[in-house]
């Protein structure tokens, strides 16, 4: 078989090694999909859209507040997250990532679509949540084979680089449709003209973010490699063994066991990551609160705030994966934790809005990095045609701990009856994540040369 400028080798399991031309379109083409889709990230799911929904959809609803009701949405999507992961990352191994790749992109896209139909009325309030919680899922399946996809088109000894460029090129684009969707169609007066009645400018917003998403996904597809099929038993009536999800679990439990057995270090990354991406999920959830109800920050300048934490982010990100190309990702990792501990500590002590722009935009400045060489640092010890499995457990472990900081968080303001103090318990959470990883190996030590 003939070898091709993008695959590199003949079966294409590898990086696109190619002419560099059409190395870095398969990079760029990676990094595309990050800038699309985290716009349903920043945009639905943080700013815009769940604001929507717990305020003007919900209002005057009497039943169930809207942050209620959308705290048992995320739960519920939460819990189907984490049974389905690892089993969904296993099937995408053995029967194409691409094609799993474009069947949850496409079931994301096609939820937003539908968030236009949603009105500022309570009676659409479940049609609005079952949205939101279908598209989280669709979103968190999808990004297991996207990121199982980074070894196909990073070398080694670029891998951090990747990785960073695509999380801050996913913040950038986040940046922009956050100023699109606040001054373009929010806003009163707004750029097109927009009117502040039926929910316009927040509907439209959904289709502008769904329609992003469908432009910028379209390049992974046309020249990323797909690698072969992972090969699984078969039985001797020829059915395979992902016949049936007693199949499925089967496997999924021996193949936990034979890590464990095989490589207990990446266990271990998979318990500290899951720990400490929930303290760095926890800066972004309640920043905006913190901003508000302790600092003193006007509600219409917080999404402001959001703007100036992604930027940040993205910098962060991108000055983090090139630094760890020469230092490996377990460094950044704990250096970023180090810097999110010293930031979070100060904001429990200052008083002024201007610090708070200080060390809060400091907070997020090293979250970037932290979550760019977590996806790095896995993508390293995955084993070959293994990393659909091991990024669904990634998203598994993550998700079976994703109560930890918002109870922490909540209980230290409850017991102090201010919401400051609730930092507290994010602070732990980060500590305590940066503690186990400690004990697990970089997988990344050597030198880079200059390039």
């Amino acid at each position: 078989m003939a070898t091709t400028d993008v695959a590199g080798p003949e079966e294409g399991t590898g990086p696109a090694t190619g002419r560099p031309r059409r190395r870095a379109l398969a990079i760029w083409s990676w990094v595309s999909y990050d800038w699309g889709g985290s716009a349903f990230s920043a945009v639905i799911n943080t700013f815009v859209f769940t604001t929507y929904l717990t305020d003007a959809v919900a209002a005057e609803d009497g039943r169930i507040s809207g942050a209620t009701a959308l705290a048992i949405a995320s739960a519920c999507a939460g819990v189907v997250i984490a049974l389905s992961a690892p089993f969904l990352g296993q099937r995408a191994d053995t029967g194409g990532r691409k094609r799993s790749l474009a069947v949850w992109t496409a079931v994301v896209i096609a939820a937003t679509y539908l968030m236009f139909l949603v009105r500022p009325d309570p009676a659409y309030l479940l049609f609005g949540l079952i949205l939101f919680a279908v598209g989280n899922i669709a979103s968190e399946i999808a990004n297991v084979s996207y990121y199982a996809m980074l070894n196909q088109v990073a070398d080694e000894d670029d891998i951090g680089r990747v990785s960073g460029l695509g999380w801050a090129m996913g913040y950038v684009g986040s940046i922009f449709l956050l100023l699109v969707a606040y001054f373009g169609l929010i806003a009163q007066p707004n750029w097109f003209g927009v009117p502040d009645t039926d929910g316009w400018g927040v509907r439209i917003v959904c289709l502008v973010v769904a329609t992003w998403f469908l432009v910028f996904a379209v390049p992974v597809f046309l020249t990323v490699p797909e690698p072969p099929a992972r090969q699984v038993a078969e039985r001797p009536d020829g059915r395979t063994a992902w016949h049936g999800m007693a199949d499925a679990v089967r496997r999924l439990v021996r193949d936990v066991v034979d890590l464990w057995h095989r490589d207990r270090d990446t266990v271990w990354f998979l318990i500290a990551s899951a720990i400490y991406r929930d303290g760095l999920a926890a800066v972004f959830t309640f920043g905006g609160v913190l901003a508000v109800s302790v600092y003193g920050m006007p509600a219409a300048t917080v999404l402001i705030f959001g703007v100036g934490a992604n930027v940040v982010a993205a910098a962060g990100a991108a000055l983090g994966g090139r630094l760890e190309d020469r230092i490996g990702p377990k460094a950044v990792i704990l250096g970023s934790i180090a810097g999110l501990l010293v930031s979070a500590l100060a904001l429990l002590f200052v008083r002024d809005l201007s610090w708070f722009w200080v060390f809060g935009l400091a907070l997020c400045a090293f979250v970037g990095p932290a979550q760019a060489s977590s996806r790095s640092f896995l993508a390293q010890k995955a084993p070959d045609r293994q990393e659909g499995q091991m990024f669904g457990l990634y998203a598994t472990a993550g998700r079976a701990v994703s109560f930890v900081s918002p109870t922490l968080f909540g209980l230290f303001a409850l017991l102090t009856g201010a919401d400051r103090w609730g930092t507290i318990g994010i602070i732990i959470v980060l500590a305590v994540g940066g503690a186990i990883l400690l004990r697990v190996p970089d997988p990344h030590r050597r030198l880079v040369p200059d390039r």
